[in-house]
């Protein structure tokens, strides 16, 4: 019988409730997954990122199968296809379905890839809209479309009102849109205490055999395995967000900018990742979050700073990628040349807060937002390295790192390449915030009230720098108009010693070996 359609099914595509599969017919219909090198090392992808892609897209097919649909399913290492357009074309050659269907991809690369190697084979790729988020990058472009500037918060209240999310007609629970000024705390000198640590999943035999396919393949790529423990199957994931709910959201608001040493979840959801690959729908996380608020089981405060990150920011950043793509990635608004340190890699460094948070990233394939924000990403924005090799870092460590959430978080919040789009400003700030936030800078040599010489925090110095390299555009930005006379009342000398520290630490930091995410 000839094959009607053919539907595409990518890595982050495992939810059987998407609408590609509406009208899927086992009779005549087939469905579509290649596992192929070109997806790992496009950028120099961390090894568990790797596993939790495969062992996710190995347990989604044999579900498929197990309920009687027919999925033709390339293994690694079983095809000699080394990128998902070469194994399509062969495909459609083979197979010659009446037509293709995928879901609206969450990669732009990808989605050009595709459609240019559908109609090399003489057929259309129907895209169909990704029903699992809130909005669409059609509705976000309307909505973008009548605003001067793209704001987080004027999106924020928009998307709460029509979906009718902690609402009271129209005006928001508790009165009040946010609760910033409750959710910004530290844990103080007496540190978190005890913490409810997240259910884990060992791996089964099929991620096991993942595992041994990764270190296989890819010996040579970052990260370790010997902790694997990600929900890789819809259910594991279900089982993960009751955990977060019943353990861990009532303390999220207050903790979820804090940071402390060897701790690399606290109050956190790790849920990111499993959204991502859509093994979990983000109407399920933030319905079960409101109710735990009406039941009484968590905060207020809490609950809506959770449900901002995914009804807010996470739909936004999306809007955000599909409305500048393909030009977002080269911006560089801020000229910066540097290359990446190849401590990125490794995370040997003698800053502490800097080699909490990579080794942490080298061992888990995570790191929170603070993290991400604030160590990581405010050292390369404040040393100057050229945005697309940060971004690049960022699409290759994280386990949730798919690129329509990545690149606007990184190259628009974390490095400002984008000009500010849609950040009011450069995120920077002096070792004093990491003080003020962890218990990081206790175990270093470094202090951060210096701002040059040997002991002086390289936050703290590039943040003086960095403010005197970008002057004028800073004093022209309101918000930051306020750094700019701090900087103003330090006299000559002192701004020549910072200058001298910050050169003095880059010229450190570039005579190291560099690797790159393409490496």
């Amino acid at each position: 019988m000839a094959l009607r359609q053919l539907i595409l099914c990518l890595g982050d595509q495992l939810n059987r409730d998407a609408a590609v599969f509406d009208d899927f017919d086992k009779s005549t219909d087939a469905i579509w997954m290649a596992e192929v090198p070109e997806e790992s090392t496009h950028v120099w992808s961390h090894k568990a990122r790797i596993t939790l892609f495969l062992s996710a897209m190995r347990h989604f097919a044999e579900g498929l199968s197990l309920s009687g649909l027919t999925v033709h399913y390339h293994r690694l290492g079983e095809h000699e296809h080394t990128s998902l357009a070469s194994a399509l074309a062969a495909d459609l050659e083979r197979l010659r379905p009446e037509r293709v269907l995928v879901t609206h991809p969450g990669d732009y690369r990808v989605s050009r890839r595709l459609k240019a190697t559908v109609r090399a084979a003489g057929l259309r790729l129907i895209v169909v809209r990704d029903r699992h988020f809130f909005d669409s990058p059609e509705r976000f472009r309307v909505w973008a479309r009548s605003r001067k500037q793209l704001r987080l918060e004027n999106y924020y209240r928009a998307m709460r009102r029509h979906h009718g999310i902690l609402m009271v007609g129209e005006e928001p629970v508790g009165g009040a849109w946010n609760f910033d000024a409750d959710n910004r705390k530290s844990f103080g000198a007496e540190g978190p205490g005890a913490l409810p640590q997240p259910v884990r999943f060992p791996p089964d035999a099929t991620t096991n055999e993942v595992i041994a396919d990764v270190e296989r393949h890819f010996p040579g790529h970052p990260g370790r395995l010997d902790s694997f423990d990600w929900p890789v199957t819809a259910e594991q994931a279900w089982d993960a967000l009751e955990d977060f709910i019943n353990h861990r959201l009532p303390s999220f608001g207050p903790y979820q900018d804090a940071l402390w040493r060897d701790e690399p979840w606290l109050y956190h959801s790790r849920l990111s990742a499993a959204m991502n690959l859509k093994l979990l729908a983000p109407r399920v996380v933030v319905n079960a979050a409101e109710w735990a608020w009406r039941e009484g089981r968590a905060p207020l405060a809490s609950v809506e700073g959770f449900i901002r990150q995914i009804l807010g920011w996470r739909e936004f950043v999306r809007g955000v990628y599909w409305l500048h793509m393909p030009d977002y990635l080269d911006g560089n608004a801020l000229n910066a040349q540097a290359d990446l340190p190849a401590f990125y890699w490794t995370g040997d460094t003698d800053m502490a807060c800097l080699r909490q948070t990579l080794r942490q990233t080298l061992d888990h394939g995570y790191a929170h937002h603070i993290q991400r924000l604030m160590i990581t990403g405010l050292y390369a924005l404040l040393l100057g390295v050229e945005p697309r090799q940060v971004h690049e870092w960022y699409l290759a460590v994280y386990v949730d790192a798919v690129e329509w959430v990545e690149a606007p978080n990184t190259l628009g919040m974390s490095q400002f390449a984008d000009g500010g789009v849609f950040a009011s400003k450069p995120y920077c700030a002096s070792g004093r915030y990491v003080q003020r936030m962890s218990n990081y800078c206790a175990e270093c040599r470094y202090d951060p009230g210096k701002r040059s010489g040997d002991d002086a925090c390289p936050f703290t110095t590039l943040y003086w720098d960095f403010l005197q390299r970008h002057e004028q555009r800073l004093r022209e930005n309101p918000r930051t108009r306020m750094q700019i006379r701090n900087l103003e009342r330090l006299d000559d000398a002192t701004r020549e010693a910072v200058r001298s520290s910050a050169d003095w630490h880059r010229r450190t930091v570039s005579s190291q070996s560099v690797v790159t995410a393409r490496s």
